[in-house]
């Protein structure tokens, strides 16, 4: 989890998650074990929020983790990624993840649920700008599983 804000560390983060998605989260989690989450980049499942059991889908070099969310009632944050050229789009946005009805990737736990994950975004402010948590590429990350 972030540290104090400070030049190094950053206070805003740049993910967050609606209480009904955390709340999915919540279930999803206590079914398939601790989960993560990659911001797909389009193709099959179109440009939405994936949730995967931790560690299923396999991230390095060539993406970023945006976000470690906490949830009340797990015993670890859920990461967030996605691809680094994708990040260059998103980078100044803030990022909420959100659940709405209807039928989203096949591959995303959420999927037989009835429902999906949706991002939902806006601009950071100058301020928020200025005070980001940095992201870490997949090749700086060490607790990947």
């Amino acid at each position: 989890m972030p540290g104090p804000a400070g030049p190094t560390t950053g206070s805003t983060e740049r993910v967050a998650f609606t209480d009904a998605a955390a709340d999915l989260v919540r279930r999803l989690s206590a079914e398939h074990g601790p989960v993560m989450f990659h911001q797909s980049g389009g193709c099959c499942d179109g440009s939405s929020p994936m949730c995967y059991p931790r560690g299923e889908f396999l991230v390095g070099g060539g993406d970023v983790r945006v976000g470690q969310v906490a949830f009340a009632g797990l015993d670890r944050p859920v990461d967030v990624w996605m691809s680094k050229p994708q990040f260059q789009y998103w980078k100044h946005t803030h990022l909420t993840i959100d659940v709405v009805p209807g039928r989203g990737g096949g591959f995303s736990l959420e999927s037989p649920e009835g429902v999906r994950f949706l991002l939902r975004s806006r601009l950071f402010t100058d301020d928020e700008e200025a005070s980001l948590v940095p992201v870490l590429g997949g090749d700086e990350v060490e607790d990947l599983d």
